[in-house]
């Protein structure tokens, strides 16, 4: 796998809740939901344990996560 190139911008934290959003609507995630503090609750299934990420840059790290895991496993399929 290539490495991917650095980003010239953080993340802003509307690019997370729209990442946020996308994933949980596909669901790919259960729960994602934003804190005042800027951290992020995440939970993969309804009985998995919340997750809590530093930030959009963790949401999009995540995000990118299961992009990559998602376009593996339907290559491998087919």
């Amino acid at each position: 796998m290539f490495p991917r190139p650095p980003r010239s911008y953080a993340p802003t934290a509307e690019e997370a809740a729209a990442w946020a959003d996308t994933l949980v609507r596909h669901r790919l995630l259960h729960a994602a939901v934003s804190l005042p503090t800027g951290q992020w609750f995440v939970q993969k299934t309804p009985g998995a344990p919340v997750r809590v990420l530093g930030g959009p840059a963790e949401l999009l790290e995540l995000a990118a996560h299961i992009q990559h895991h998602t376009r593996t496993k339907r290559n491998r399929i087919r």
